[in-house]
């Protein structure tokens, strides 16, 4: 850290990153290629970024705390327990992983996160239509849904929300401030207990992690003003154009 271009790089980053995601989401685009940019190996700068980017997801959790329902099928009970148990399984296989093989994984990753991101909007209609042509799953088929998608973020972040949105709407539930709010919770529980397994594996940069969380926290309270004044779609576009670039710079690399 001892370079100061390198952690110009790493606050800009982070601060865009926690903006986007208190408007849009996408941070991961950043923040991930980011570290990966200043020398940090691709797991800890996986594990890195999702450190910096905690303090966004409880604070979006705690602002929707009055918002919250289960989706059909799903108690509170089970949704955090799911959270913790899927945030788990992802941590620990991103622990296994080895930085090679993560390397020719990202671009992939990165790619998904970003059509998910793109056509968000189409997901959450078609998970709407689903509901309304067919009954609602039941209680096994919703936790299995919800502990997938909690492995998943556990294991890489990008593309979490737009995830969750299009199960909750899955699963039959219609009110978007509680999709939100159980969004936000549902973020918050897994990356917490992700976080605590990158920490006790020792894949964590904390210097980085601290200086970028400082950052982003700053930019989710602060920069979401001026990213509010951009036209949604030229916003959603940036962020897939963002996405899509780092994609192919980690192809190149890679």
């Amino acid at each position: 850290m001892e370079n100061l271009g390198h952690i110009a790089l790493l606050l800009a980053a982070a601060f865009t990153a926690g903006a986007l995601n208190a408007v849009a989401g996408g941070g991961s685009f950043l923040t991930l290629p980011a570290l990966v940019f200043t020398g940090v190996p691709p797991v800890v700068a996986n594990a890195t970024g999702t450190v910096a980017l905690l303090p966004g997801y409880m604070a979006g959790a705690w602002g929707f705390k009055d918002d919250m329902q289960p989706p059909p099928g799903l108690s509170m009970g089970r949704v955090v327990l799911l959270s913790l148990i899927g945030g788990s399984l992802g941590a620990a296989l991103l622990l296994f992983t080895p930085d090679a093989t993560f390397r020719k994984v990202v671009p992939w990753l990165l790619l998904a996160a970003t059509a998910m991101f793109a056509f968000g909007p189409q997901l959450r209609a078609w998970a709407a239509g689903q509901n309304a042509e067919h009954q609602a799953p039941g209680v096994a088929r919703a936790a299995a849904g919800m502990l997938a998608v909690a492995v998943y973020g556990g294991y890489f972040n990008g593309g979490l929300g737009i995830l969750l949105l299009a199960l909750f709407g899955l699963l039959g539930q219609t009110q978007l401030n509680a999709m939100n709010g159980m969004k936000n919770l549902v973020s918050a529980l897994l990356t917490a207990i992700a976080v605590v397994i990158y920490a006790v594996g020792g894949i964590v940069e904390w210097q980085q992690a601290l200086l970028m969380m400082v950052a982003a926290t700053a930019g989710g309270y602060g920069g979401a003003r001026l990213a509010r004044r951009i036209p949604a779609p030229v916003l959603r576009w940036g962020i897939v154009a963002t996405g899509l670039v780092m994609a192919a710079l980690f192809f190149i690399k890679g």
